[in-house]
């Protein structure tokens, strides 16, 4: 099971873009290859999955797709042949030479008549797969207004007939932003996953990198892609030190720095000097990035700069969560005291409210300078605070530090 469902979730996205553009329509494509899977998972356990299942998932989905647009033609008022028409049509007539169907469709529901967050929900959940709880958890709202805000944005996209493609040269600035954002929400939730039995979703980080390269490609000048390929690649290059032969989170201080793919750092090195003077918020976060990536050790790392572009980091975002983060690196820099005081400035933030963020920090803070006793609570308040929320490494890593604060 754990197997097909590592399959879906990687087959998803692609299967899911496919059949967008080929019947023009989201709700129709999401609903064919939910259908797709739902026959998989009754076929595959004994028939064994395909040699090719992604080419299997789209196949029935077609069929399935063709299936309901057959009988809605059958409506009063509708021709089958004006059905064959659409789908017929749908995805023709490229104006960029782009044959990736996921940046079609991340360019698609990056349309400006969609509000910023639910462009980013109806990517997560048309591209990446994830599930409307996860999102919810990821982007810290209800399940219940997640789900309606998807099922809106997907009812505009088709009332309002926008086209699933790439826009035109002169409407790419204004969906560009969109686009990184989603981007690094799947690399985001592969590198971190919110839920489930693995720290790492690894189809979900390729798949960031792997996007982040073909905007890069799409649109070479663009400053903020490289900076977000830089942020990615930097980041990707730790990934097979994160987690022990276990599956245990191991933390960035205790990594083995020699098994860090230096291939990945070099190519985010170079990305970044691509990114110089991008004005976005993934420059500063690259910075950071390639600061630890470059460090001899974890006793060597330039704990000034990274503040500083946290600093520049906050000015652009104005995120809660930059500012807590900062306050962690502020310990490091100027002293666990001085930590914990930058992070007292921000800890009541309602925005904080449905995230164990501030507590782990100030768990981390004051275990660091030695008040293991005075640690211990907020350890425990992190992971009932959103232990069903975190992955089942993160809740045993905070479990670990439990125990080593003498819970």
């Amino acid at each position: 099971m754990a197997q097909l469902d590592s399959v879906f979730r990687r087959e998803w996205g692609p299967a899911v873009a496919a059949l967008a553009r080929w019947s023009g329509d989201l709700s129709v494509a999401e609903d064919a290859v939910q259908e797709a899977c739902a026959q998989a998972l009754n076929l595959w356990p004994s028939e064994g999955v395909p040699a090719n299942p992604g080419a299997w998932l789209t196949t029935v989905a077609r069929n399935r797709a063709l299936d309901r647009l057959r009988r809605e033609s059958a409506r009063p008022g509708k021709e089958l042949a004006a059905v064959y028409e659409q789908v017929g049509t749908s995805g023709g007539g490229e104006l960029h030479p782009v044959r990736d169907d996921e940046l079609r469709m991340m360019f698609t529901c990056a349309h400006p008549a969609l509000d910023p967050a639910s462009q980013l929900a109806l990517t997560l959940r048309l591209i990446s797969g994830l599930t409307v709880t996860e999102i919810a958890r990821a982007l810290l709202q209800s399940e219940s207004a997640l789900g309606q805000r998807i099922t809106r944005a997907k009812n505009k996209i088709r009332k309002a007939n926008i086209p699933l493609r790439v826009p035109p040269a002169e409407l790419l600035p204004e969906r560009t932003p969109h686009v990184l954002s989603c981007i690094y929400s799947v690399f985001t939730e592969g590198y971190w996953a919110t839920a489930g039995p693995s720290a790492i979703r690894d189809e979900l980080c390729d798949e960031g990198v792997r996007l982040a390269g073909e905007l890069c490609s799409l649109m070479p000048d663009e400053r903020d892609a490289h900076a977000l390929a830089a942020l990615v690649l930097l980041h990707d290059s730790r990934r097979r030190t994160r987690v022990d032969a276990d599956g245990a989170l191991v933390p960035l201080d205790e990594q083995d720095r020699r098994r860090w793919d230096r291939g990945r750092i070099a190519r985010g090195l170079d990305c970044l000097r691509r990114a110089e003077g991008a004005p976005g918020q993934y420059l500063p976060q690259a910075v950071i990035a390639a600061v630890h990536a470059t460090a001899p050790g974890w006793e060597q790392t330039d704990w000034a700069t990274i503040c500083r572009a946290y600093d520049r980091l906050a000015e652009l975002t104005d995120s809660p969560v930059v500012r807590v983060n900062r306050a962690l690196a502020v310990g490091f820099r100027d002293g666990f005291g001085a930590g914990l005081a930058a992070l007292d400035a921000v800890a009541d933030d309602s925005r904080l409210s449905r995230s164990n963020v501030v507590a782990t920090i100030r768990a981390d803070l004051l275990r660091r300078s030695g008040q293991s006793a005075a640690a211990l609570p907020w350890y425990r308040n992190a992971l009932e605070h959103n232990g069903p929320g975190l992955s089942e490494p993160a809740a045993a890593f905070l479990r670990r530090r439990i125990a080593e604060c003498g819970g």
